[in-house]
């Protein structure tokens, strides 16, 4: 890898106006280019919204979909790209077919440059899981995607970084969810609403268990362990009905963050990543020290926990929400 200006973004997207959150990311991608950003990393389905998805039928997704590389937004994509010399990663919903994908992609001037499709489809029944990991040669760089859940996983950032990744983006729209966890739970939308009277009660509710408290239990493990970059990007505010704490973060290969969106509004932040920290940090060397002939367990389903079944419970609550 070489050495490379990378930013990440958060900012407040409204549900289905495509329009909107592409003038939001022009204007971000406008102000990180300025810093001399190369990169610039938005949120999972930046460009249409996400959680109110879980309203949509089959057709109302098909509405919101498009191709990719085909469809419009991709076009402006490009173009916002060309025009200010950068590389964009966003997300949408993909359509090929008769089927549906959680989509990120990453544009360059001269168009995509690749894809990925969310290895685990939450929020609609409607969307199709991806299939495959993404590895792409961009920049100088070996950069992988994962989008949001995926990353729940410690064996998706471990694969993506086996298959040859020096940054991995990771696409989010999380926090403030229901949880038995300690601490965990929603945010009371007023007290986002009163962000600019009270700015400590929203920022101690965004910092603790249920945003960054939670994300900074496992996000930085996951450079560290795989010896990595990690750009982390967040939805902020409200998205679909509920608020989202935003705090879309870079980490380095030996755990640290060393840029961070810390304000309650749209923001972009921005560090170089160097390639002597890939070489010096522990990752590496645990892959290295991997023994595959102990881990054939890790391709057997655990027969007394039998397969996930949060989607299934999920899309139930979506479809019980529906009918009332």
């Amino acid at each position: 890898m070489r050495e490379i200006q990378v930013a990440t973004a958060q900012f407040e997207a409204r549900d289905g106006d495509k329009r909107y959150n592409l003038a939001v990311i022009e204007e971000l991608s406008r102000q990180a280019a300025g810093r001399g950003a190369q990169l610039v990393v938005f949120h999972e389905c930046s460009i249409s919204g996400y959680t109110f998805l879980e309203t949509l039928d089959r057709s109302g997704m098909f509405e919101i979909a498009e191709e990719v590389p085909g469809g419009e937004s991709v076009h402006k994509l490009r173009a916002m790209a060309k025009k200010l010399g950068v590389v964009i990663g966003a997300g949408l919903v993909e359509q090929e077919g008769e089927k549906l994908y959680n989509c990120y992609a990453l544009i360059g001037p001269d168009g995509l440059l690749g894809k990925h499709r969310k290895l685990h489809a939450f929020v609609s029944p409607h969307l199709s899981c991806g299939d495959r990991y993404t590895v792409i040669d961009a920049l100088g760089a070996k950069i992988g995607i994962l989008i949001c859940y995926d990353n729940n996983l410690p064996e998706n950032p471990r694969m993506t970084a086996m298959l040859g990744a020096e940054i991995i983006l990771m696409p989010h729209v999380t926090g403030c969810l229901p949880s038995p966890a300690p601490g965990r739970g929603v945010v009371d939308p007023e007290i986002w609403h009163n962000r600019v009277r009270d700015p400590v009660r929203c920022r101690m509710e965004f910092d603790g268990p249920k945003g960054r408290g939670w994300i900074m239990k496992w996000l930085p493990a996951r450079a560290w362990e795989n010896g990595v970059y990690v750009v982390y990007a967040n939805v902020l505010g409200v998205d679909g009905g509920t608020i989202k704490p935003g705090g879309s973060m870079i980490v380095d290969p030996f755990g640290e963050v060393v840029a961070e969106c810390r304000s309650l509004a749209d923001e972009v932040v921005m560090a170089r990543l160097q390639p002597e920290n890939l070489e010096s940090a522990s990752g590496a060397s645990y892959i290295r020290a991997r023994r595959p002939e102990l881990y054939g367990k890790m391709l057997e389903e655990n027969p007394a926990l039998g397969p996930d079944r949060r989607p299934e419970v999920y899309w139930q609550k979506i479809r019980e929400k529906q009918k009332c």
